[in-house]
This record gives C-alpha cells, sequence and structure tokens, in this order.
C-alpha cells in the first residue's frame, strides 16, 4: 500500500553517488580544466577573510560570555560554574592520553583527506568509526584512566549510583510503576540528579550492562566511547545517502576529529548521541531509498527514535532533523513504518506504569529546585550559544557562515560546486533549529557542551562546504582545539 507519491526529483539534483574529485582537479564550474599549478582566478579565496570573520565573532563571543559570567557578584555560586560558561575547571594539565591525542591529531590532518577520498566506501565507514574512537579515547586518557574514565559515570550525580548497592535498582518492573515518585529532591530517595533529569531508559541501560556482567564505570565508559564515537559513520551514512558520496568524503576527517570528542567519550549523552544519530541516518537510508528494504530500515529507525525518547526528554526535538531529512529527500513515504517503528518504545514503558509525560512536567519541577533556580535565563540563553564555540570549532564557524550563504563563498569555492548541496544545508538548519529550541526553551542553562551533542552532530556535514585547498588548515584548527581545551581545562564531564 502506497501511502505517499513521491515528488519528483529533477534530473540534475538526484544524488552523485559514486562521483570522487580528485585534489588535483581544476576543473572550472563550467566544465573546462585549468592549467595545473596555474595561479588562482580573482575571488577564488576571496571566502577565507569572511570564513577568519566568523571564527574571530565566534571567538569574541565566548570571552564576553567569559568576562560577563566572571562580573556576576559570587559567579562560582549564582552560576553552578567555576569557569562560565563552561562547566570545567581551569587547570592545565597532560597525561597518559596525550602523545596519542597529539599523534592521531598530526596524522589525521596529514593522512585523513587523502584517506577519506581514495578508501572504499565499505572500509572508509569503518575507517571513520574506528579513528572517532581512538581520538575519544585518547582525549579521555589525557585526565588519566580514573578521572578521565572509570570515575566520570561513577560521582554522585551520575547513573552508576542506582546501579547496584543497597540503593541500586534491583526490580526493574518496580522502578518503572515507581520512577516519577522518585524524581522531585524531596520525595523519598530521591534519584541522583541525572537519573531524575531523564526518562527511566537511561538509567536502565547501565542497570542492563550490570547484569550481562559489564558493572562499574570502566566498561561503562568503554560502552560510552565505543557507542558514541559511532556517530561519526551515521553522519556519513546519512549525507551520501541525501547529498552525495563526494560530500560524505570530504566530511569524514572533520567527523572523525571532531572536538565534541572531549564531551562524547565521558558523558552519558555520547550513547545518546549515536542513538539519534543512527535514528537520522536510517531514515535517511529508508527516505532517499538508498537500501533494498526502505521500509524494513525506516521501521529500524523508528526503533532508535523511539528508544531516544526515553533515554532523553529533550531529543524529541530530533524530530526537527527527521523533517529536514523528508524534505531533502521529497518524500514523507517512511513515516507510518517510523511510527510504526517507535510505537512499541511507547506500549512497553506505558504499560509497565511510566507515562512520559508525567515524567516530564515532574522533572520540570525538580530542574528548578537545583541550580537552576539560580542560574539566570537573560545570562545563559545566550552563553549557551558561546559555550557552544568551543564544542563545534573553528571549522565549523567557517562552514555555518558558508551554509548561512548558501554555499557559497563569495566566489566559486569547491563547497558551492557539491551535487545537492542543499542537503547538506538543510541538515545543518535542522541542528541549528533544534539548538535554538532547546535554548530558548529555558531547560538548559549551561551543561551544554554535553546535553546538545545529537544535535550539533548533524552540523558537522556543513564541513563539506570548506574549499579543497584550505581543508587540512581547518582541519587542524578543528582537532587543536580539542587539544587545547582538554589539556587546559578539565571538564565536568
Amino acid at each position: 500500500m502506497t501511502f505517499c507519491a513521491r515528488w519528483p526529483e529533477p534530473a540534475a539534483a538526484r544524488p552523485t553517488v559514486n562521483r570522487v574529485i580528485s585534489a588535483t582537479d581544476t576543473r572550472e564550474p563550467d566544465g573546462r580544466r585549468g592549467r595545473a599549478g596555474a595561479p588562482a582566478e580573482p575571488g577564488r579565496h576571496s571566502g577565507s577573510v569572511p570564513d577568519l570573520c566568523a571564527v574571530a565573532a565566534a571567538g569574541l563571543l565566548l570571552a564576553a560570555a567569559a568576562l560577563v559570567g566572571r562580573s556576576y557578584p559570587h559567579a562560582v555560586t549564582k552560576l553552578s560554574l567555576n569557569w562560565p560558561p563552561l562547566y570545567a575547571y581551569w587547570r592545565p594539565h597532560w597525561g597518559p592520553g596525550t602523545p596519542a591525542a597529539v599523534l592521531l591529531a598530526a596524522a589525521g590532518v596529514a593522512y585523513g583527506p587523502q584517506l577519506a577520498r581514495r578508501l572504499s566506501w565499505r572500509l572508509l565507514l569503518p575507517a571513520c568509526w574506528a579513528a572517532a574512537m581512538a581520538w575519544t579515547w585518547s582525549l579521555a586518557l589525557v585526565d588519566g584512566w580514573r578521572r578521565g574514565v572509570a570515575h566520570r559515570l561513577e560521582t554522585k550525580y551520575e547513573y552508576l549510583q542506582s546501579v547496584g548497592g543497597p540503593h541500586g535498582i534491583h526490580d526493574i518492573a518496580a522502578t518503572l510503576r515507581g520512577f516519577t515518585g522518585h524524581i522531585l529532591m524531596h520525595s523519598p530517595d530521591n534519584w541522583p540528579s541525572h537519573v531524575a533529569g531523564h526518562p527511566p531508559g537511561a538509567v536502565l541501560t547501565f542497570v542492563l550492562l550490570d547484569r550481562v556482567g559489564l558493572g562499574g564505570g570502566g566498561w561503562a565508559a568503554a560502552f560510552v566511547i565505543t557507542a558514541g564515537s559511532s556517530a561519526a559513520a551515521a553522519v556519513l551514512v546519512a549525507v551520501r545517502a541525501l547529498a552525495s558520496e563526494e560530500a560524505a568524503r570530504r566530511a569524514a576527517p572533520f567527523a572523525a576529529l571532531a572536538p565534541s570528542a572531549v564531551w562524547t567519550g565521558v558523558s552519558a549523552d555520547g550513547w545518546f548521541t549515536a542513538v539519534g544519530g543512527w535514528a537520522v541516518a536510517l531514515l535517511a537510508l529508508a527516505a532517499s531509498e538508498s537500501t533494498r528494504a526502505p521500509r524494513t530500515v525506516a521501521v529500524c529507525s523508528g526503533l532508535a527514535f523511539g528508544l531516544v525518547c526515553y533515554l532523553s526528554y529533550g531529543l524529541v526535538l530530533l524530530g526537527l532533523l527527521a523533517l529536514a531529512v523528508l524534505i531533502a529527500a521529497r518524500t514523507v513515504r517512511p513515516v507510518p513504518y517510523v511510527l510504526a517503528g517507535m510505537a512499541p518504545w511507547f506500549a512497553v514503558f506505558t504499560g509497565a506504569g511510566f507515562w512520559w509525560f508525567d515524567g516530564y512536567t515532574t522533572l520540570v519541577r525538580r530542574y528548578y529546585e537545583g541550580a537552576a533556580a539560580e542560574r539566570p535565563y537573560g545570562y545563559f540563553v545566550w552563553a549557551n550559544l558561546a559555550a557552544q564555540t568551543v564544542v563545534w570549532g573553528p571549522a565549523l564557524a567557517a562552514s555555518l557562515r558558508r551554509a548561512a550563504v548558501g554555499g557559497g563563498a563569495g566566489g566559486p569555492a569547491d563547497g558551492a560546486r557539491l551535487p545537492r548541496r542543499g542537503a547538506v544545508l538543510l541538515l545543518a538548519a535542522g541542528a541549528v533549529a533544534a539548538v535554538l529550541l532547546a535554548d530558548v526553551s529555558g531547560m538548559s542553562k549551561a551543561e551544554t557542551e554535553r546535553i546538545w551533542l545529537p544535535f550539533t552532530l548533524w552540523l558537522l556535514p556543513a564541513t563539506a562546504l570548506l574549499p579543497e585547498r584550505a581543508r587540512r588548515g581547518w582541519l587542524a584548527a578543528h582537532a587543536g582545539l580539542a587539544l587545547v581545551m582538554n589539556h587546559l581545562f578539565l571538564t565536568g564531564w
């Protein structure tokens, strides 16, 4: 049964799946090939100055947020931050992960773009995942095994406080029935902050890990890092399905060496990012019919979307990314199958006694029982965005500037000639819309470096818009920021 006819797509707009542009390709936009080594035409690099201005503007925004944050009387207690707008401590240091992180960054900059062009697609996906995983592990280990890895999910605010022990979860069915009753701070045996702040699917993830023999902070961190780094491959899958393989290959090195890895590897939000990322990627495959079984893949996408709703309340905003995918693919055909995939999660959790909307409304009350009651909305509504500048990095600042002008760069930039670059722009628009809605909601005051990871993941495709000749420089800045952040600060997550 056909639910909706697919909108016609002009032949010129169809993805060029297997076309990979060589670094030595000097063809001009009209198809003519220029002389190798010939001087660039006037305007060829005219986009570089606006790109650098975008980076400077991001830096000024961060500096302003830091200065204004420190100007608050009793800033640490008022904002509940030691180094506003970041949830971090100024502490220059190095650790066992430092040599590996530096070597990975250098190797990625030197060989990443070339490998992304030359590897077969079947090898590129696991290679990108492996590189992202190694990058995340090395950054986490800069703080040492205990502080940087094993202890992260064992603190008093975290999920492992509710796994095992006399106050842990032993009866899952009883936990679901009474989950909402333990959210408020004055309730008996109230949940730790992160357990209370999320639907029960988040803490049950670690309960199930414990029950299969993978208990403790080390295993929990290994799970989060392994899952979270797979989101880099999810980005490539979605971009190839909606835009082109060329665009996916251009974005691959930036996805593998993303500054966001500083937070992906040390918080459960890395797990949430992976589930949400694959939900969007599978929807892209189904909507673009880039798979032999689009209906089955759409159901699998729905299963991932349903799960993510029970991992974090705020991730319902991933619906904006789903909308961006459907618009890019010009179809709504997968929607009924996605909804069918989501339905079992709602049926199981609701039938077990947890009503999602009751959990959310109770959480809002708990939220304003804690630090959010003191944190000023007028500061964080813009300082949250300033904090994102260190998560996105300079390459994304330049990429988003190019996306804002439609992929051009003030001249015939390489990114402006990408096949179906409109799909890349739509993904970036969906991510920005999700971030802005989360921001104005007032439910994200600080700590957005990790909270918004599932949204900011989808800004990475915009790096495909960067010009070929400048890509290594931007990639060096991209990875370099992560190294600087991780060695100058101790992040809270």
